[in-house]
């Protein structure tokens, strides 16, 4: 039996892990759930370092788009240059730029002589602030930002060239060029709106077609836990075929696994039962003999006779036991309507005990059902009303409604079997559940029902308690947890 609870506990372990209800939240172990967090993370992961590449990559080539640019302002400013015989030099009027006469035009000139000597600076600079520094080598060419007064940022192009002129002198200059950087920021600003608009958009349409195709993918999963429910609830015996590659094994390992554990509990069924029957027949034999009348009145046939009602005791509790399944999930039984069962079992008491005038209520919520061996229902029920009839002065009641908690795959059961009997004492409740306890030896039983229920609860991983019930007799409790 052992092994059986282990197998059933496995199966309805798998069931519960390929529960993928995207409406339950995250700790339900949904497997799709968790592949929607999972790819939504990384999914944004990814969108977020594709920008940051992409607005980086945008920065770099427009900044290295105005560096070229002011590069090519440089030249043309320096080809531009006409001497004086100052030793000044300035940009000829037909050659300059046109931007560099007109105040806020965004691009700035300035031609310094590193002697002190006259230089020059376009009208554009008027009022914005701009000092170039003055700090080049001979040669050097330099890129920096700067601010003008108004804090908007510029970017500075310089470079140092020796001037040699018509009276062959010669006199170092530093050649400036600074553009507005505000267009740029502008530019940076939009496509930084527009990269933003379109991954958001790329975003949600990638996590709307997601949930869709991880159903399509999942699919397997969801008709393996359908066909492990539809096993546990008795319409199918195995779990069917045309499954994908990756979950043939665990189909085909769970569909052996079942059919052995099947055929196990038969095997035990069947050892057991023979056992018992080819050990009844000759205990009855034996037993007739010893009530014949030569052997009635010695003592050994008396002790002979107490030793075959003990094993003839074992032997009806193997048989009961032999007729239970046990176990926890109910695998490969139909539910079992406690109220029709409860009915059966009443019916049949108040015609065995008729002489006594009991009454029996029974009580029974709507809905109420054991997924289990209907046997182990009517073993379990059967011997609690049957000692509650034997002991009860005129009144028996039977109370059962499910036990729910949240997240179960089913609901438990709670059976409540009430008499108006003298009830037991506490110091014996412990010890009428064990095989062979009896209170009273002037009724009639051999004391192993109470033994046979208490191994059909634990088989069923719940539990029995006594208690005094309201009635003024014994109060048996049965609870059988959700699972």
């Amino acid at each position: 039996m052992t092994d059986h609870s282990a197998t059933r506990g496995l199966a309805a372990a798998s069931a519960r892990l390929l529960n993928y209800d995207f409406s339950q939240p995250v700790h339900s172990q949904s497997l799709r759930t968790r592949l929607l967090v999972s790819v939504t993370v990384l999914l944004t992961i990814f969108i977020a370092v594709a920008m940051v590449i992409l607005d980086f990559g945008f920065r770099d080539l427009s900044e290295r788009e105005m560096r070229q640019r002011l590069e090519v302002q440089l030249l043309a400013l320096i080809s531009a240059s006409d001497d004086h015989i100052s030793g000044e030099l300035q940009p000829a009027a037909q050659l300059a730029e046109t931007r560099f006469k007109n105040p806020g035009s965004g691009l700035y000139g300035e031609i310094f002589r590193t002697d002190g000597g006259a230089d020059w600076r376009s009208g554009s600079m008027a009022g914005t602030g701009l000092e170039f520094p003055k700090d080049l080598g001979q040669g050097e060419r330099r890129f920096q930002r700067l601010r003008r007064n108004d804090n908007a940022p510029v970017l500075w192009a310089s470079r140092r060239i020796e001037w040699q002129f018509d009276d062959t002198t010669t006199y170092s200059f530093i050649y400036s060029v600074a553009e507005d950087l505000t267009p740029y920021y502008g530019q940076l600003y939009t496509f930084r709106g527009y990269s933003i608009g379109f991954f958001l958009v790329l975003m949600a349409l990638l996590l709307g077609v997601l949930p869709v195709i991880l159903r399509r993918l999942l699919e397997p999963l969801r008709r393996v836990q359908q066909e492990i429910e539809a096993i546990e609830a008795g319409r199918l015996t195995e779990v069917g075929a045309g499954y994908p590659r990756e979950l043939l094994g665990i189909t085909a390992n769970l569909n052996t696994l079942l059919r052995s554990e099947r055929e196990r509990l038969t095997r035990y069924r069947n050892t057991l039962g023979n056992l018992a029957h080819s050990f009844k027949t000759p205990l009855a034999v034996m037993r007739n003999l010893l009530s014949t009348e030569q052997l009635r009145t010695l003592s050994i046939a008396r002790q002979l006779d107490e030793q075959v009602g003990r094993m003839d005791d074992i032997v009806k509790y193997q048989l009961r036991r032999a007729a239970a399944s046990g176990g926890t999930s109910g695998l490969g039984a139909a539910p079992v309507d406690v109220a029709v069962t409860a009915e059966s079992l009443r019916g049949a008491l108040l015609k065995v005990y008729a002489a006594r005038g009991i009454r029996c209520e029974v009580n029974v919520a709507e809905g109420c059902l054991y997924v289990g061996d209907q046997e182990d229902l009517t073993e379990m029920a059967g011997n609690l009303m049957d000692n509650a009839f034997k002991w009860a002065r005129s009144q028996v009641r039977l109370t059962a409604h499910p036990l729910s908690k949240a997240g179960a795959r089913r609901d438990g059961l709670r059976l409540l079997f009430e008499d108006d009997g003298p009830g037991i004492p506490e110091a014996e409740r412990g010890r009428v559940l064990d095989r062979g306890a009896r209170l009273d030896e002037r009724v009639s039983g051999q004391g192993i029902g109470l033994s046979v229920v208490r191994e059909l609860v634990q088989l069923n991983g719940g539990s029995i308690s006594i208690d005094v019930s309201d009635l003024g007799g014994a109060r048996i409790e049965v609870l059988l947890p959700p699972v």
